[in-house]
Parts: C-alpha cells; sequence; structure tokens
C-alpha cells in the first residue's frame, strides 16, 4: 500500500486546513446572510458562534483524525469498534460527495463568469444594449453542454491536484492558492472602499442595530458558522489524519478559524461598499447576488470606467474559483483517502473513483436546471435541490450532533486531553479543559439541535 503522506510544514497544515474551511460560504453565502440578518448585528453574533461554536468543534474533528491517522470511517471504528459510531464516518463520506457534486455545477458557473469577466463581457457593453444579467444566467444555467463543461473542467482540475497527493499535491497548491486569495481579497476590498457611497456600505457592516437581534438571526449566525467552517463531515478529521505529533491542535483551530472568519468579514468589506455604492440595489439580493446583481455593479463601477470594472470583475470571480476549489480538494480528499486506507487502492485509482462519481452525480445535478428540470423524484426535489437539503439540512447537523457526543462522551477523557497536550507535552490551564469539555459536551450539541430543528421549520 502506498505511504499516506504528512503535511510536511506547520504553515501548509494552517494554510491547506484554513483552505479546506475557506470557499463560497465564506464569499458568497455570508454576505447574503449578513445582508438578509441586518449586517453588523450578525456579525457579532457569528463572531461569537465561531469562538464558542467553531473553535471546540474543530479541535474535536482534529482529535479524531490525528488519534488514528486514518480515514474517516475508519477513525470511528478503532476508536470505538463494535459500535454503530462507524456510520458517522460513513455518512461524512456520502455527504462531502452529495455536496461536491452540486457545489462543482456552482463552481462551473463561476468558472464561466471567469471567463466572461476575462473577454469583458460584464463591462465593456453598449450602453444601447445593456447585459440583461437576469436573462442570460437563466439561459446557461439551463443550457446542457456548457454548464456541464465547466463542472467537469472544475472536477478536473480537483482530481490532478488529489492524485499528487498531501505534500506534493495539496499542501503545494494550498501554499500557493491561499497567500494568492488573501491578496485578490484585499485588492478588492481597497477598491470597493473608495467608490462613492461605501461609507454606507461599512457603516452597515460596523455599526450593530441590536433591535434587529432576534432568535431567528441567532439561529442563522450559527448554523452560517457551522456551514462555513465545514465542520463535522470528515475534511478536518481527513486532513488532521495526516498531521505530525508535534502539532498543537487548539492553536491550529484557533488559527483557522481566525482565517476562516476574516475571509468572511473580509468579503462584507468587498461587496456592501460595491452594493451601496450603486443606486437601486439592496444588500439583501439573496443567492442572485453573485450571478445577476453584481455583472450590474461592475458595469456601473466610478461612473461606468470599464477598465476599473473590468479589473474588478475578473479578480472577483478568480477569487472565487480559488475558494471553491481549495474547499473541493477537502472534500474529494476524504473519500479518496477511504479507499487508499480502508482498500489499499493507489492514490491514483482511488482519485479516480471519486471523481467519477462526482462527475456522474454532477452530470444530474446541472441537467435539473434543463434537460430534467421537470424530473423531481425526491419528495419533489431535483438532484440539485435534493442533495442540497438533505446534506445542509439533515446530514451536516446531526454528524455534528454525533461528533460533539462522541469526542465529549464516549471518548475516555485522559484520550482527549492526550490529543490536546499532544501527550503532556504543551500545558494548558486548568479552566482551558473546563471549557473545552463544557463546550463539546453541552454547548455544541444544544446549539447544534437548535440548528436543525429551526431548519426543518
Amino acid at each position: 500500500m502506498e505511504s499516506r503522506g504528512n503535511f510536511a510544514s506547520k504553515v501548509g497544515i494552517v494554510l491547506a486546513t484554513a483552505g479546506s474551511s475557506v470557499g463560497l460560504g465564506n464569499i458568497w453565502r455570508f454576505p447574503v446572510e449578513t445582508g438578509q440578518n441586518g449586517g453588523a448585528a450578525f456579525i457579532i453574533v457569528y463572531l461569537a458562534c465561531v469562538i464558542f461554536l467553531g473553535v471546540p468543534m474543530m479541535t474535536a474533528e482534529f482529535i479524531i483524525g490525528r488519534r488514528t491517522h486514518t480515514d474517516i470511517a475508519s477513525a470511528y471504528e478503532r476508536l470505538a469498534p463494535r459500535e454503530p459510531w462507524r456510520f458517522a464516518g460513513y455518512a461524512g463520506m456520502a455527504c462531502v460527495t452529495l455536496i461536491l457534486s452540486y457545489y462543482s455545477v456552482v463552481a462551473g458557473w463561476i468558472l464561466k463568469y471567469t471567463v466572461d469577466a476575462i473577454t469583458g463581457r460584464f463591462t465593456f457593453i453598449d450602453p444601447q444594449s445593456p447585459l440583461d444579467t437576469s436573462a442570460y444566467f437563466a439561459a446557461f444555467s439551463s443550457s446542457t453542454r456548457e454548464p456541464l463543461f465547466y463542472a467537469v473542467l472544475f472536477l478536473l482540475i480537483t482530481h490532478l491536484i488529489i492524485v499528487r497527493g498531501v505534500e506534493s499535491g495539496i499542501e503545494r497548491v494550498s501554499k500557493v492558492l491561499m497567500p494568492v486569495l488573501a491578496v485578490l481579497m484585499l485588492l478588492l476590498a481597497v477598491g470597493s472602499l473608495t467608490m462613492p457611497g461605501a461609507a454606507d456600505g461599512v457603516a452597515f457592516l460596523v455599526k450593530p442595530d441590536f433591535s434587529k437581534i432576534t432568535s431567528d438571526v441567532v439561529l442563522s449566525a450559527l448554523g452560517q458558522a457551522f456551514f462555513s467552517l465545514s465542520v463535522a463531515i470528515g475534511c478536518l478529521a481527513t486532513y488532521a489524519s495526516y498531521f505530525k505529533g508535534d502539532v498543537n491542535l487548539l492553536k491550529t483551530s484557533a488559527n483557522v478559524v481566525g482565517i476562516d472568519t476574516m475571509v468572511a468579514i473580509l468579503s462584507g468589506f468587498i461587496i456592501f461598499p460595491a452594493v451601496f455604492s450603486v443606486q437601486g440595489v439592496s444588500p439583501d439580493a439573496g443567492p442572485s447576488l453573485v450571478f445577476v446583481t453584481l455583472p450590474n455593479i461592475f458595469s456601473s463601477l466610478f461612473g461606468g470606467a470599464p477598465v476599473v470594472g473590468y479589473l474588478f470583475s475578473l479578480m472577483f470571480y478568480l477569487l472565487l474559483v480559488l475558494a471553491a476549489l481549495t474547499s473541493s480538494i477537502s472534500m474529494h480528499e476524504e473519500v479518496t483517502a477511504f479507499f487508499v486506507d480502508r482498500h489499499g487502492a493507489s492514490r491514483r485509482r482511488s482519485a479516480a473513483i471519486m471523481t467519477a462519481v462526482s462527475v456522474t452525480l454532477a452530470v444530474l445535478c446541472s441537467l435539473s436546471f434543463g434537460p430534467l428540470r421537470d424530473f423531481r423524484p425526491f419528495f419533489g426535489l431535483g438532484f440539485f435541490d435534493a442533495f442540497d437539503s438533505v446534506t445542509a439540512l439533515w446530514i451536516m447537523p446531526l454528524s455534528g450532533i454525533v461528533l460533539s457526543i462522541f469526542v465529549g462522551w464516549r471518548l475516555p477523557r485522559a484520550a482527549v486531553i492526550d490529543e490536546l497536550t499532544n501527550h503532556h507535552q504543551i500545558r494548558f490551564p486548568r479552566w482551558l479543559f473546563v471549557s473545552f469539555f463544557f463546550l463539546i459536551r453541552w454547548v455544541a450539541p444544544i446549539a447544534i439541535t437548535l440548528i436543525f430543528i429551526n431548519q426543518l421549520r
């Protein structure tokens, strides 16, 4: 059997793991949630959620991965043999397989829009014949060949990175993609903040109206924190299985959560000053923001200066592609690792199996907007919506509850402390252990249960 490999450096660990968490949930979903839930007040609640829920949950998943140094399904089986906990590992793999299938469709749309940005479709527009972005997106997404081409292309790019292994593939690519992503975000934020009317967008993000904080806002912030960090579905445990013994798990979690949160908030400083600089655009535009609203904004930037709009649109869609890619790599790797560890298959063969399955399911998801739009075999839902619903509403929250209970109650307390302290090589104050176990045993499962119930309403 091939060597599993390890991450070669602690910087590589943080960047790769942050890449797993940083994705479209940060740059697309976070601004949407912020816009629909009152701006700054939502962000304050979100920050509390990632600190008190995100860090301990991520650390818990790291513990499972590094404790066993194997794939997620085998990890649960080794830690609790002959017990039904192993199904949590298989549920995680099923979850990422379904997510990757529809995620690649959305990533394919973004690839298409990146090509459009390169050709200047959104910026070099004849004022006499403006682009109807809503009709344009509807026509593209409902067509057959073009969305399939871009979705498959995105999956093939992911595949080529995975087959190169942990150090030469995932870590090396993450060391390039994450700094490029950071530079693009900073450039976009600076450009957005210099727009006319940007002050209103900044005020929306930094001046909280606490009257807007309701139970629904709190639950939305909890759900966004959980979704954004990609906890409990096995990706982080898989990456942690490649950690060496000297990695400080709690510190790594804090670093990754910090990067993930900064990316999310910085995305707000990119989008909302731009949104507020254009008349007639609402900050709560919703999921259509990326494909319908923003292309119109790009053509209107700085009084319609085409060169500025061109650069802005190109950097923005390239940013989204990079964010989508860093997340897709971790999802692909989770199942690839299973075939390598459990069945002794080569990495190339294992990656090919996962890619083939993902391409097949992605085809069905893409066609559900076109030729299969009327084929709704899942309680009235097509493939795309069904996969989205079953993962977001059911598998992810239930997996989170299982993770918190497993690490908080099933694993021996001594084993958890062993991993947190690197076999007592790291000294932590007693209050930190007390806080960790309290959050994992009580706060996390109750909070995730509330998210679960709220989503089913």
